[in-house]
């Protein structure tokens, strides 16, 4: 394990690969009582089509997600209980991405790693098993899909994206999940869950040569290929201007969303993070001369805000919350971004939003999770998530104001609202 110091944030990682291609990062935290262990492999949501053995398969919706649920069974019961008797805290997340396995503990930490590193890397289905976690999933389905905030989001994607996988549920659909087999959730576990595919990250007091010593002595000697995947080839254009649902809502709820331009893996990758987030905070966040001036009307209220996203090949800016004058809002978003693209900056707020920004990334190193899937996003998109000072000193006034004027632009934008019944 090779030792390398961050000064300027005061963290210390140690990193390595083990002969099985599986990367390893542990965070050194002499002194703290708590450890916490992430297993993450390379698949998420949108990775649905994909080629194994010469062959392009194209799998169920939700698959990925449905599988994060499965993976918990063992021959000798549940692996979630088990890390509980030990104490730990164990769970697990799919986003569009990727999917990770975690658990905390302050005793029995190299017991519960074992058992992490036992459960994902060795699948356990039947078909019984399967069927049964249909009824549980396709109820969890039904109640998202009753849920105006997820219908608003999920109708803006649709609109946004013509082609692109990021569009599809994380979940998946009723219907799509019907079509999944233990023999297809065998498949995308031998393509995805390989060492090479994955990532162990440790933050705590834990010993580096242990967790790779561990990690060598449970896992697969050898990594499977690569898998390659397909992401959809996505037009320039949105699929649709607009999309309104009504349900039972008191206010119309809308969302804002403008697609941009998607950047290739590597140190770029969180440049454009940075510069996205700062030019959402600079056109739209609490402190912004727009919000300021729509919560002073009354045309929004505390429910507004907005994000930035990136994923592979994706990346879009969206922006929404309550408001009864819907037209309105979205009318003065965009006459804020024509303004800023003709007039510029302020220089002494955007200061104030890069502080911010920057000083918001140094809380986030307080967070044992945070620092852990930060270092395994960044290893998935190729940077190293710990140098964002240097990635910070290398943005300027001019790289978020080019963002604003190139990529929130009127053909790259659609509306989603839900309307009252």
């Amino acid at each position: 394990m090779k030792k390398e110091s961050y000064e300027r944030i005061g963290e210390t990682v140690y990193r390595g690969t083990l002969p099985n291609g599986l990367p390893i990062n542990v965070v050194s935290k002499p002194g703290f009582a708590k450890s916490y262990a992430f297993f993450a492999t390379r698949y998420g949501g949108m990775d649905t089509r994909f080629c194994q053995n010469g062959k392009w398969m194209d799998t169920p919706a939700g698959i990925a997600h449905y599988l994060e649920h499965k993976m918990f069974d063992t021959k000798e019961g549940n692996a979630l209980q088990e890390l509980a008797k030990n104490g730990a805290e164990p769970n697990a997340f799919t986003s569009n991405a990727m999917t990770g396995y975690y658990f905390d503990s302050t005793e029995k930490f190299e017991e519960n790693l074992k058992i992490l590193l036992s459960f994902v890397s060795v699948p356990y289905f039947t078909d019984e098993s399967v069927a049964k976690e249909q009824g549980i999933i396709s109820q969890e389905i039904r109640m998202i899909e009753d849920s105006p905030d997820w219908q608003l989001y999920a109708r803006m994607m649709s609109a946004l994206y013509q082609k692109s996988t990021a569009k599809t549920h994380i979940a998946g659909s009723v219907e799509s999940i019907r079509e999944i087999t233990a023999k297809t959730l065998y498949d995308c576990h031998k393509a995805f869950y390989t060492p090479g595919n994955m990532v162990l990250t440790v933050v705590g007091n834990a010993d580096p040569v242990r967790v790779a010593d561990i990690a060598g002595s449970i896992l697969p000697k050898e990594s499977g290929p690569v898998i390659p995947r397909d992401h959809g080839t996505e037009p320039d254009g949105v699929a649709e201007r607009e999309t309104s649902r009504k349900m039972e809502v008191s206010m119309p709820q809308f969302l804002l969303g403008f697609k941009c331009k998607p950047v290739a893996a590597g140190e770029e990758y969180l440049r454009r993070s940075l510069i996205g987030n700062m030019a959402c905070d600079l056109l739209l966040g609490e402190s912004s001369p727009l919000y300021l001036k729509l919560y002073g009307q009354g045309l929004i209220n505390t429910s507004f805000s907005g994000a930035f996203e990136m994923m592979p090949d994706t990346a879009y800016l969206y922006a929404g919350g309550d408001s009864r004058n819907v037209e309105t809002v979205v009318a003065e978003i965009k006459k804020e971004v024509r303004r800023l693209a003709a007039e510029g900056l302020d220089r002494d707020f955007y200061e104030r939003v890069r502080k911010a920004a920057y000083g918001t990334m140094l809380r986030g190193l307080n967070s044992f999770e945070n620092i852990a899937v930060s270092l395994t996003e960044g290893h998935f998109a190729g940077y190293d998530a710990l140098r964002f000072p240097q990635a910070f000193e290398s943005v300027c006034e001019e790289d978020v104001l080019a963002f604003i004027r190139d990529e929130l632009t009127e053909e790259h934008a659609v509306l989603s609202t839900i309307l009252p019944k």
